[in-house]
């Protein structure tokens, strides 16, 4: 076993993409995983995939539900006694749109799924942490919280919040044994772009392969970053070599952002 062997880890939205190879680097490192997901059919395939046993279990539920996520929390811990990282890896877009045509439910769903899924789960793990002394929360944040797209507001605007409660809480428990990052990946080709890009792309006026080539032409490297790219980074972040790590928002994008 490795590093993480005895550790716990919730991985909300973890079963494809960014972060079921989270699920994968930390499985193989020897943690513990509970994985939640909207589709029961994926949480099956993810159990599979990974193939640890009793060190995995999902349950089904959407991170724009404050009652799921704070139950992800709560099985968690009641499964394995405590926990000791979390990642949120959910997040979206959908009717976008700029913000002149914008309505109120794609603003909606979006601070929903990016932003306040990051608070419900972190307040509920942190009741958890703080009394142990010790824990690692990272969110899954993008380029995006960084600097600004067209089109995208409301997926721009909750990364860009999920930033600062990044470094908000870090600073309010970075004595207590907790560090807080978030990843701040570029774009991937991943089952969750696949099926908001498509969207995303007809309202700036292309193709999604369109749409990849520019964010890939955005970046130093000229290539899409890989779920692995994030994956290893995250492995870094909660082993003890991450451990002077906190309130960072860790650019995982070839080069794209500018800070």
């Amino acid at each position: 076993m490795g590093e993480l062997s005895g550790q716990v880890a919730a991985i909300c939205g973890g079963t494809s993409g960014v972060g079921l190879a989270i699920a994968q680097a930390f499985a193989n490192d020897g943690a513990s995983l509970m994985l939640s997901g909207r589709r029961a059919e994926k949480g099956d395939s993810a159990l599979a995939e990974l193939n640890i046993g009793d060190r995995a279990a999902y349950i089904q539920g959407d991170g724009t539900d404050k009652a799921h996520c704070e139950d992800l929390i709560a099985q968690t811990v009641a499964r394995y006694g405590k926990i000791d990282i979390l990642v949120n890896c959910a997040g979206g877009s959908k009717d976008n749109a700029p913000v002149a045509e914008l309505s109120d439910d794609a603003m909606e769903f979006g601070m929903n799924v990016n932003f306040w899924s990051s608070f419900w789960l972190t307040r509920a793990a942190l009741g958890h942490m703080i009394p142990q002394n010790y824990g690692r929360i990272i969110f899954i944040s993008s380029v995006e919280g960084k600097v600004g797209k067209p089109g995208l507001a409301a997926y721009v605007a909750p990364k860009h919040a999920v930033n600062a409660l990044t470094k908000t809480v870090a600073r309010e428990v970075g004595t207590l044994g907790i560090t807080v990052n978030a990843l701040c990946a570029g774009a991937m080709d991943t089952p969750m772009m696949r099926e908001s890009g498509p969207e995303a792309a007809e309202s700036l006026g292309m193709t999604y392969e369109d749409l990849l080539g520019w964010f890939a032409q955005e970046s130093a490297t000229k290539r899409l970053v890989t779920v692995e790219d994030c994956a290893m980074v995250a492995s870094l972040l909660v082993s003890e070599a991450g451990a002077g790590m906190t309130g960072g928002m860790i650019s995982i994008d070839g080069g794209t952002a500018p800070y």
